[in-house]
C-alpha cells in the first residue's frame, strides 16, 4: 500500500499521488462511516459530505494542474500489484478522461448534500446509504483512471454492487425488480468482457513472445492481433459497453432502474455511470482494436441512430416525468455513440464533451424531478399543473436545464451535439440526416412535458407547491453555472480534449491501416491489411460499401 501512495507523476507538476488519492479518499470515508454509530446520523452525513467535498476539491486541483498541450497520460501512477500475472496498479488521465473524473468528483457532493435518502424507517438506514454512495464514487473514478485491463475490470464490477443495493434498498415500489434486472444485464455483459480481457492478455503475450501483461498501453502499442482475432476480442468488450451505455436494444434495464432508483441514484446513474460504456468504447475499443472498431462501425452507427429516434419517440409517449427523462438518456447517448464511430476529430471531441454535458443536464433534470416528487408525491404528468405560477424560481431553473437538454445555442448541450453532427457528416452522412430529427423530437417531448407540468392554472393539489428552497438553490446553482459557462465558452474544455482525441485517431490510423490526410479524416477507399499468426496477409474482405474484396479470414 505504501508503494501506491508513493506514486510518481508525469505530464504534470504534482508529486502528490493525486490519482490514487481520488480513489482511496472515498473508500476511507466509507470505512469511517461503517465504524460510526447509526444512532448519530448527523455524524454520518457530515463524514459523507466532507469526504465527497475533499474528493471534488482534488478533482478540481487535477483540472487546474493538467497540461492542456500534452496529449498523453498525465500524473501516471504505476506499481506492481499481482506481479506474477502481469497485473499492476496503473492509473493515468488524459484529455478524454479528465472531465469525466472532474464531473464525478463534483456530482457526488451535490447528490450527497442536496438529496435526502428515501428511507422507509426514517434515518436509521443512512449509514449503509452513504457508505454505498462513497464506494460507488471510488469505483467510478477508478474506472475512468485505470490503465490496466484487470484493474479496470475490478473497478467496473465494483460499481455494480453499490448501485444494486442503492436501487434495491432505497428505491420505490418496483425497486427489487429494477435492481435485479440492472444486475443481470450488466453482469452478463461483464462476463463477456472478462473473457475478452483474459484472451487479449494471453494472445498478446503469445504473439509478442513475452510475458503476460494486462497493461493497456503496452498491449495497444506492441500487440499485433490478426483481423479476425481482433474482431472477436473487440466484440467481447463491446457487449459489456453496449449494455452499460445502454445501446438499443440492450436498453430495457435503464428506464426501470432510473424510475425506481432513489433520486441520488438516478443523478449518479445518468451523470457518470452510463459514461462507463461510452468511455469504454473509446479507451478500450478504438484504442486496443482500431481495425475491428472501424470494420464494425456501420453496426454501431445503425444502432446509435435507432436509439436516438426510438428513445425520443418513446419519451414523448411517457406519462411518468422521471421515465420520460430516462428515455431521453437513451436518445442522447445514441448521439454520443454516433460521434464515437464517425472517426473524425470533431465528432469524437463532441462525443467526449457530450458525455460531460449529458451528465450535467440530465443529472440536474433527475434532481429537480426528485424535488417535484418530494413536494407532490407523484411523478404523473397528468397530476401536475400550473407549477410555474406558484413556484416561478423553481420553474426558471427547470427551464434552463430543459433547454440545455434540448440543445439550445448558448447552453452546453448545443456545443456537443453540434460537433457530433458536423463531424459525423463527413464520414456518416445519411446516419446524421436521420439522427438530426432526434433534435427536433427532443424539443417536442421536453417542451410538451414542460407545458403540461408548469403552465396553466394550478389545481387545488398543486396550489401549495413549495418554491425553490435556499439549500436546493445552492445545489442547483453549480449545474446552472456549468450549463451556461460551457455553452458560451467551451474553449477550455476543447483545448484539453482535442489533443488526446487527435492522438487516439493517429493511433487508430497507424495501427488500423487507414490513410489520414488530416486528423480525423479517413480515406474510406483504403483497404485494411493485417497479418495473421502465420505471417500471411489477412485482408479485410469488405470494402466501405460492404462489397466482398476477396480477402481471406485466416488467423484466430
Amino acid at each position: 500500500m505504501s508503494a501506491v501512495f508513493a506514486a510518481d507523476a508525469s505530464g504534470g507538476t504534482l508529486e502528490f499521488p493525486i490519482l490514487s488519492m481520488l480513489i482511496f479518499v472515498p473508500v476511507a470515508g466509507a470505512l469511517v462511516i461503517l465504524l460510526l454509530s447509526k444512532r448519530r446520523p448527523e455524524y454520518i452525513r457530515l463524514v459523507a459530505a466532507l469526504t465527497s467535498v475533499a474528493t471534488a476539491a482534488m478533482s478540481v486541483w487535477l483540472l487546474a494542474e493538467f497540461d492542456a498541450d500534452d496529449s498523453g497520460f498525465q500524473f501516471v501512477s504505476q506499481h506492481p500489484w499481482i506481479e506474477q500475472w502481469g497485473i499492476s496498479w496503473h492509473l493515468g488521465v488524459d484529455g478524454i478522461s479528465l472531465f469525466l473524473v472532474v464531473l464525478t468528483g463534483v456530482l457526488f457532493p451535490l447528490a450527497i448534500i442536496g438529496i435526502d435518502p428515501h428511507n422507509d424507517d426514517d434515518r436509521a438506514r443512512d449509514k449503509p446509504y452513504f457508505a454505498w454512495l462513497l464506494l460507488l464514487e471510488a469505483g467510478v473514478i477508478g474506472s475512468f483512471l485505470s490503465l490496466d485491463l484487470f484493474l479496470f475490470f475490478v473497478f467496473f464490477e465494483i460499481v455494480l454492487v453499490p448501485m444494486y443495493f442503492l436501487i434495491g434498498g432505497w428505491g420505490y415500489e418496483g425497486r427489487v425488480y429494477a435492481a435485479t434486472k440492472f444486475f443481470l444485464y450488466t453482469m452478463t455483459g461483464s462476463a463477456f468482457m472478462l473473457v475478452a480481457i483474459l484472451a487479449t492478455a494471453f494472445i498478446a503475450a503469445r504473439n509478442g513472445g513475452g510475458s503476460v501483461t494486462f497493461d493497456l498501453i503496452e498491449i495497444a502499442e506492441n500487440a499485433d492481433f490478426a483481423a479476425t482475432t481482433g474482431r472477436w476480442l473487440f466484440f467481447g468488450f463491446a457487449v459489456a459497453f453496449a449494455v452499460k451505455v445502454p445501446i438499443f436494444p440492450l436498453h430495457t434495464w435503464l428506464p426501470d432502474a432510473h424510475t425506481q432508483a432513489p433520486t441520488a441514484g438516478s443523478v449518479v446513474l445518468a451523470g457518470v455511470m452510463l459514461k462507463l460504456g461510452t468511455y469504454g468504447f473509446l479507451r478500450f475499443g478504438l484504442y486496443l482494436f482500431p481495425e475491428a472498431s472501424y470494420w464494425s462501425r456501420h453496426l454501431w452507427l445503425t444502432l446509435a441512430v435507432i436509439g436516438v429516434i426510438y428513445g425520443a419517440i418513446v419519451a414523448t409517449m411517457q406519462t411518468d416525468l422521471k421515465r420520460l427523462v430516462a428515455y431521453s438518456s437513451v436518445a442522447h447517448l445514441g448521439f454520443i455513440v454516433l460521434g464515437t464511430f464517425a472517426f473524425t476529430t470533431q465528432a469524437i471531441t463532441g462525443s467526449v464533451m457530450q458525455m460531460v454535458n449529458h451528465g450535467i443536464s440530465t443529472g440536474a433534470l433527475f434532481l429537480m424531478v426528485g424535488w417535484i416528487y418530494e413536494r407532490r408525491h407523484t411523478r404523473q404528468i397528468s397530476e401536475l399543473k400550473g407549477i410555474q405560477s406558484v413556484a416561478p424560481i423553481f420553474a426558471a431553473g427547470f427551464t434552463v436545464v430543459m433547454l440545455s437538454s434540448i440543445g439550445v445555442p448558448g447552453l452546453n448541450g448545443f456545443v456537443g451535439e453540434y460537433l457530433i453532427l458536423i463531424g459525423s457528416f463527413m464520414t456518416a452522412r445519411w446516419y446524421v440526416v436521420i439522427a438530426a430529427t432526434g433534435v427536433i423530437l427532443a424539443a417536442l417531448y421536453l417542451l410538451w412535458a414542460y407545458q403540461r407540468v408548469f403552465h396553466g392554472e394550478p389545481d387545488e393539489d398543486n396550489r401549495s407547491f413549495a418554491e425553490l428552497r435556499v439549500k436546493e438553490g445552492m445545489v442547483l446553482l453549480p449545474f446552472l453555472a456549468i450549463i451556461v459557462f460551457t455553452g458560451v465558452y467551451p474553449k477550455p474544455m476543447l483545448d484539453r480534449i482535442e489533443p488526446a482525441v487527435d492522438a487516439l485517431l493517429e493511433n487508430v490510423s497507424s495501427r488500423g491501416g487507414f490513410t489520414v490526410d488530416e486528423p480525423g479524416e479517413f480515406d474510406p477507399s483504403t483497404v485494411v491489411v493485417d497479418h495473421d499468426d502465420e505471417g500471411h496477409d489477412d485482408t479485410d474482405d469488405t470494402d466501405d460499401e460492404g462489397h466482398d474484396d476477396g480477402g481471406d479470414e485466416e488467423g484466430e
